[in-house]
């Protein structure tokens, strides 16, 4: 399963073979053979054999934690005549996953769920010994039913989601520690490519951190990995076990693989996780600096000792970072330890930091070295801060496929632009439900449905319970202080 974004095309990472780099790296560390007789050929295959033993190891205990993502939802239909209409149909489609929790917790792509109706997946059996190895691979061997998954969150910023399945006991996959990532590091990368079961392939790291696509300010682990659709998802392990990255997307110009693939590094995907797993969405953390790379015509103007990093553009003056110290012109070293070269490291190290937690800033001012400890604050506008009210169990209306919050006198206070002070606000948008296409959008506020004015979450429910199958839904809306119809019909 993949998507295309520019000339990028979004498909989950399996890393391509790269045996024939492996074998002569394993025929270089051999000693020399000068001597047939005091150097027998026994040893040679030896020492491959001892490698191939610890791959095959490796695959047999990560595989049980990679799942097969099944997605039934509608999505829009590609034409070859552009000048077509886009339409929307429904479709089945395939992804990957990988298990991060014996509770269940899956972590996958958000493109792989998008317009999902329903999400199962499909668990790999652990690997059999031997020869049954070849009658699994042909569909012979023991196969698990799929279980229906719940999309606990979505980050479409970071193109990742969270599911779960019922049940524990699961084998997973621990997070790698990102920071000692380096470069050339053997990996292997597990998942479905075009929806071949359980698949494994072998490459090395490119580059710890990307940014592939300078409008997008995300970071990625650059790998040789061939990426095909059907991976989105798939775990980039290191020859530990350990989850490196979510491989998302490969950069190509003709739609095949050109050895340039990318996936998400473990250190953004841990944050997410947890975010998803605590809150249902992720929060954005922030110091209150802007930051701009530092070019030679930059450095040359202002007079810059350094041509190259990362300056301090803007301070925020009520943030933390300007309470902290922070000045404009400040040359940004380090985050906690970690060199900053760029805008995006910097902004990867800020994200995955808690509200609360302090970030250990180094900078040059003039000539001078300075230490710093700046408060990491939660960065929210008034959208985020409704859908901190959202109670799962009490918020959804399944029907209309959002998360309500009632608005009481309180929330009218925060919220002084609205036209009528009531209502249901939309919190949130349903990941997992099937509900109507409504076109609403979260921060949308709900007043009426069907000529039936609406205050309260029962009274939302109640009205759209009412709507029999096949009917027409009309609900009045307000959105950006304007009022508006929304028209729908309940399957």
């Amino acid at each position: 399963m993949f998507r295309k974004a520019r000339k990028f095309r979004f498909r989950a990472g399996l890393i391509g073979m790269a045996c024939a780099t492996i074998g002569l790296m394993a025929a270089a560390s051999l000693p020399a053979q000068t001597n047939p007789q005091t150097n027998p050929p026994a040893e040679r295959p030896s020492f491959l054999q001892q490698f191939s033993e610890s791959l095959d190891e490796l695959a047999a205990r990560v595989s049980p934690s990679v799942v097969q993502v099944i997605v039934t939802g509608y999505r829009p239909v590609e034409k070859k005549d552009e000048e077509d209409a886009s339409e929307i149909a429904k479709a089945r489609s395939l992804g990957s996953g990988v298990i991060v929790d014996p509770e269940g917790y899956i972590i996958t792509n958000a493109h792989v769920v998008k317009g999902a109706q329903r999400v199962r997946v499909l668990l790999t059996p652990p690997a059999p010994p031997g020869d049954s190895q070849l009658r699994e691979s042909l569909g012979i061997g023991e196969h698990i039913p799929p279980k229906d998954a719940k999309i606990v969150g979505v980050s479409t910023e970071h193109d990742l989601a969270l599911l779960k399945i019922e049940g524990k006991g699961y084998a997973s996959v621990p997070f790698a520690d990102y920071t000692r990532l380096k470069k050339g590091q053997l990996v292997l990368a597990f998942g479905n490519p075009e929806g071949l079961e359980n698949s494994v392939t072998m490459g090395v790291v490119s580059a710890v951190a990307r940014q592939a696509d300078p409008s997008n300010p995300n970071v990625y682990i650059q790998t040789d990995a061939p990426i095909n659709p059907g991976n989105s998802g798939g775990p980039l392990v290191d020859t530990e076990g350990r989850l490196v990255g979510i491989a998302t997307f490969i950069l190509t110009e003709s739609g095949g693989s050109q050895g340039l693939g990318f996936a998400i590094p473990s250190s953004v995907v841990r944050f997410v996780y947890e975010e998803l797993r605590k809150y249902g969405r992720v929060h954005h953390a922030a110091i209150g600096v802007g930051l701009q790379d530092i070019t030679p015509n930059l450095a040359a103007g202002l007079g810059l000792q350094r041509q190259e990093g990362v300056i301090v553009c803007d301070v925020d003056p009520d943030g933390p970072a300007a309470h902290a110290g922070v000045q404009i012109q400040d040359i940004l070293l380090s985050l906690d330890g970690r060199r900053v070269g760029s805008v995006p490291i910097a902004e990867m190290i800020v994200s995955t930091r808690s509200a609360g937690q302090n970030v250990r800033a180094v900078l040059v001012r003039g000539s001078q070295r300075v230490e710093l400890n700046i408060p990491v604050t939660d960065q929210q506008d008034e959208a985020e801060k409704v859908a901190d009210l959202v109670d799962p169990q009490k918020s959804l209306v399944a029907k209309l496929g959002i998360f309500g919050v009632e608005i009481d006198d309180k929330l009218a206070e925060d919220l002084p632009d609205l036209r009528i002070p009531s209502g249901v606000i939309v919190a949130a948008m349903s990941a997992d439900s099937a509900g109507a296409s409504t076109g609403l959008e979260p921060a949308d506020v709900i007043h009426g449905v069907n000529g039936k004015h609406i205050e309260t979450l029962d009274e939302l429910c109640e009205a759209v319970n009412a709507i029999p199958s096949g009917g027409a839904g009309v609900l009045q809306v307000e959105r950006d202080s304007k009022l508006m119809y929304l028209t729908f019909e309940l399957d």
